[in-house]
């Protein structure tokens, strides 16, 4: 078997790893790299393989950067299965369709800068047409069943606790007069002790794994202390009198900050504070959240049976339209709006932190990782000056990271995930999903601990195991 790496190799977006066995071709994930704008669309339209050739997929959760470029492979010529859980579907129904609207929009604006240019224009990675099309090829898969991919190829997905429906998957795979093979891949490896969702699940031994590193090498603080150091940022922006602005993906860290300030409201600590959760795709994505109680853990199921609406309370608003977003703007006193993206590259966070980072008396709250080359990246690293919309701005709000609310595990999160696995069966680490730094630490943690064969593998880089 061989796997080649193809995407998320040394960096953490565009997770893509194709896997050759018994003349048939698995694509683990196939996701959307976000980086550098120049790179990103030559690097998401073209694949580097006939996408006809790819005889499934299978996906280990809906986050566009693991899952966000499936219509694109649809649209050129693959007509395969693509495995996944149930809530995995559901979230992938919403989030590729929103996708797909930010695909024709964003063609739309540069196509109106290269027509006055005398440019030829460019076309969407894909339409929705495209991701209708490969929304009818899902097949859902609740966790610990084993399914057949392909013949010779069984998988079980395995919960990995990072958001709603993403797993871990182990494939056994029998290779024609060879014994049984057991490959595991992670995903995202989530955090435990973290509010709503399962703690990660040990996918049972495997002889080689596909292991994300984001986090390698770095300590998050500990999930319990998330509530007060909220609590803390929301007191000081008010008093100052101003607004807190939180970048934050639609699913995942939107929802576990609405539940977090609903636990808050609940227990009478949380000051009169109007709370806007401007993303449609938030909202659609919290009514899904609402759907699988099935992936709660038993703290929420608890919650759940004094207060049946864990993701709303009195001064929470889901902002639907964009005449009501661009009325936040107008907003007096302190409040704080929730918008995607995550790492700030598009959509109408992009708006509300042109408005407000040049304010000292404004806050921007950072709650997930922002990878090399994007806005968010630039605001964590505190630089002076940032440039949105092509226009430079003072960083002069107050900037908080809270890396507390991560849904990755961190360097010990993620030894803790690899104590069970027996280390003389496991004889290939592939550390993927991670920048080199951080790959290079974690690999370094686990030789400390024994581990064996440990690469960090160069994209489009090949190996037999």
């Amino acid at each position: 078997m061989e796997i080649q790496f193809l995407g998320a190799a040394r960096t953490v977006t565009g997770s893509m790893h194709l896997l050759s066995v018994n003349g048939k071709q698995i694509l683990l994930d196939c996701g959307m790299f976000q980086g550098r704008r120049a790179d990103t669309y030559d690097r998401n339209m073209n694949f580097p393989f006939d996408p006809s050739t790819i005889d499934t997929v299978v996906l280990s959760h809906a986050h566009i950067d693991h899952a966000g470029n499936l219509p694109n492979l649809a649209k050129k010529g693959f007509t395969g299965s693509i495995y996944c859980t149930p809530a995995t579907a559901d979230l992938c129904r919403i989030m590729l369709m929103d996708s797909a609207h930010i695909q024709e929009k964003d063609a739309e604006f540069v196509n109106k800068k290269r027509a006055k240019k005398k440019l030829p224009a460019i076309e969407p990675l894909y339409a929705t047409d495209d991701v209708q099309q490969m929304l009818d090829l899902l097949i859902e898969i609740p966790y610990r069943t084993e399914f057949e991919i392909l013949d010779g190829v069984k998988g079980k997905y395995f919960d990995a606790g990072h958001i709603l429906g993403s797993a871990c998957v182990h494939l056994t795979i029998e290779e024609k007069g060879k014994s049984p093979f057991h490959l595991g891949f992670t995903g995202d490896v989530g955090r435990p002790n973290l509010p709503i969702l399962r703690d990660p699940e040990f996918m049972g031994n495997v002889s080689a794994l596909i292991c994300e590193s984001t986090y390698g090498g770095k300590l998050h603080a500990p999930a319990e202390e998330s509530s007060k150091k909220l609590l803390d940022v929301v007191r000081r922006t008010m008093d100052r009198g101003g607004k807190i602005i939180v970048p934050a993906f639609s699913v995942g860290r939107t929802q576990d900050l609405v539940y977090q300030l609903n636990n808050l409201k609940n227990e009478g600590l949380l000051p009169d504070l109007p709370v806007y959760v401007d993303s449609p795709l938030s909202m659609k994505a919290t009514e899904i959240f609402r759907k699988h109680p099935e992936c709660f853990d038993d703290e929420t199921n608890e919650i759940l049976k004094s207060d049946d609406d864990v993701f709303g309370f009195e001064r929470l608003r889901f902002i639907r339209d964009a005449d009501e977003s661009r009325a936040l703007n107008d907003t007096k006193g302190s409040c704080m709006i929730i918008a995607a993206s995550g790492m700030c590259e598009a959509g109408r966070i992009v708006h509300h932190l042109n408005n407000n980072v040049e304010n000292p008396n404004n806050t921007v709250m950072i709650v997930g990782y922002q990878a090399e080359h994007t806005l968010g990246r630039k605001i964590v690293d505190r630089n002076p000056e940032i440039s949105i919309f092509g226009e430079p701005k003072k960083l002069n709000c107050e900037v908080v990271v809270m890396n507390s609310f991560s849904a990755h595990a961190d360097n010990n999160e993620l030894l803790d995930f690899m104590s069970p696995f027996d280390k003389g069966q496991l004889k290939n680490i592939f550390l993927v999903h991670g920048e080199m730094d951080r790959a290079e630490a974690f690999a370094a943690t686990l030789k400390a601990k024994q581990f064996r064969q440990i690469d960090i593998p160069e994209r489009q880089e090949r190996f037999n195991v």
